[in-house]
């Protein structure tokens, strides 16, 4: 890994502690953390409290595998976590960008999930 990838990854994971420190999913309003690599993205809805995953959806499922991690397969990828958790009975969560910007992908996914309903 080059000084600079290294020094970004460092940067990111001290972003996503501190951000840590304060958010918290609970049954009631689980924790939307949102994970994204070169290749893919995932988004998880976690109960912290009992240490479970209530609902995910990832660019790594059959249907929605694509050749190239785009905008519009985080949007999709959003719109499917905001239904399974939708079934589940989850209308609000808390919003885990997981140490990223708040910006491409992992914008596209938030605002995806907004439009099908989930409240954060």
């Amino acid at each position: 890994m080059t000084d600079k990838a290294k020094q970004k990854r460092d940067l990111r994971i001290r972003r996503h502690a501190r951000v840590r420190r304060v958010v918290h999913g609970t049954a009631a309003r689980p924790r939307l953390a949102v994970f994204r690599s070169n290749r893919h993205i995932v988004a998880q809805l976690i109960d912290d409290d009992a240490q479970r995953t209530l609902a995910a959806a990832s660019t790594l499922e059959a249907d929605l595998r694509s050749g190239a991690a785009t905008t519009s397969a985080a949007a999709k990828v959003g719109e499917r976590l905001a239904q399974r958790a939708k079934d589940a009975g989850i209308t609000t969560v808390v919003f885990d960008r997981g140490g990223n910007v708040y910006h491409g992908r992992v914008a596209a996914l938030a605002d995806a999930a907004r439009q099908v309903g989930l409240e954060f």
